[in-house]
């Protein structure tokens, strides 16, 4: 493969010698040196502490590289986002992750400087957390849906990574049910590289799913630009930005961000004529359609438009705004979504890699 010149200069063969692995993390601009194979596999990483500790122990700046390089360093495959770029280096204080694909082939290199030097975004993001969460029985008897776990951390932890991988660090969440258990795991979200703010509303008088936004307009009628509106309970991953940028393009008040839906009849189908006589049957025909997948980008004009402290739903909304000449659009997105709603459904998703 051909890599880029910043990727490239990063990387040495795996006949290279301390003082080339040296001279790579110096000139590469990064602190590592990436060890490959002629087959651009990713043998090794060193870092200049590698380097160092090697001739402390009595190496030679003649001898390979290869021979002290870490040969298990973490990496994260083409499909995950930054967001878990990031996890990883938090966790492990590192600070740059390589991306390897299934065959252990160099793809790219991510660096905390490039993912916290992002560019930020001015937008505000709603994360809609109040929902009992019923479908999933006992599993949310004493724990909110927004806390159940995929691959080592909350649904609601992912939602809010993807966010903060998109440049949206201010992020709004309206509880509910077990409120005081999803304040104390997310507390002022500083861990995940952003800022908390609860929106509170009362368990026993849900605001169905855009009831939250009448509260926040309320508590921040100064909002001037889009927000990104978005159920706790979906393992997905998108862009935010390219949602946002979208949604100004056309000039829209509302963008619900769609994706497609098949769903084959277990039955034969009859095709009837006035009179009920049958002109045709079609077998299990299957029906295809765009379903809303739970994430919106809404402008502040919307905002207003609900009602403060009152039960309001998105298709109200959405209603409300075709009804007064307002554009909505659909955004489509093509990733792999899970609604995280029953038992079968959290099942799916912990089998699935997160965003």
């Amino acid at each position: 493969m051909t890599f880029d010149d910043h990727l490239g200069a990063c990387c040495i063969g795996t006949g290279a010698t301390l003082r080339e692995a040296l001279q790579t993390i110096d000139q590469g601009g990064s602190s590592i040196a990436l060890v490959i194979d002629d087959q651009s596999r990713l043998v090794g990483v060193l870092t200049d502490g590698d380097v160092r500790r090697a001739l402390l122990a009595g190496a030679d700046l003649g001898d390979p590289a290869r021979d002290v390089a870490n040969t298990t360093p973490r990496t994260v495959s083409p499909d995950e986002g930054r967001s878990r770029a990031l996890d990883l280096m938090r966790s492990q204080r590192i600070t740059e992750v390589p991306v390897v694909d299934a065959e252990g082939r160099l793809q790219g290199l991510h660096t905390l400087t490039d993912i916290v030097g992002r560019k930020a975004l001015p937008n505000v993001a709603l994360i809609m957390a109040g929902g009992r969460g019923t479908r999933l029985g006992n599993l949310t008897k004493d724990t909110p849906k927004p806390l159940m776990t995929v691959a080592d951390r909350t649904i609601i932890e992912w939602i809010i990574l993807g966010l903060v991988d998109s440049g949206i660090t201010s992020i709004y969440v309206s509880v509910a049910y077990l409120a005081e258990k999803i304040e104390a795991h997310l507390g002022d979200g500083s861990q995940l590289g952003c800022t908390i703010t609860y929106l509170h509303e009362d368990p026993e008088t849900p605001l169905n799913t855009a009831g939250a936004l009448g509260v926040l307009h309320h508590e921040r009628p100064d909002l001037a630009e889009p927000i990104i509106v978005t159920n706790a309970d979906l393992m997905v991953r998108y862009s935010a930005a390219d949602l946002l940028a979208f949604h100004a393009e056309r000039g829209a008040t509302v963008t619900v961000a769609a994706r497609p839906y098949t769903h084959q009849i277990p039955f034969g189908v009859l095709e009837l004529e006035p009179g009920r006589r049958v002109r045709e049957v079609v077998e299990k025909p299957t029906i295809e359609c765009e379903i809303s997948s739970g994430i919106y980008a809404v402008s502040p004009e919307a905002l207003a438009m609900v009602p403060y402290l009152t039960p309001y739903s998105m298709p109200d909304l959405i209603q409300a705004c075709i009804a007064s000449s307002r554009t909505v659009s659909a955004w489509p997105i093509e990733s792999d979504w899970i609604d995280v709603g029953t038992p079968t459904d959290l099942a799916k998703a912990k089998g699935q890699s997160p965003a």
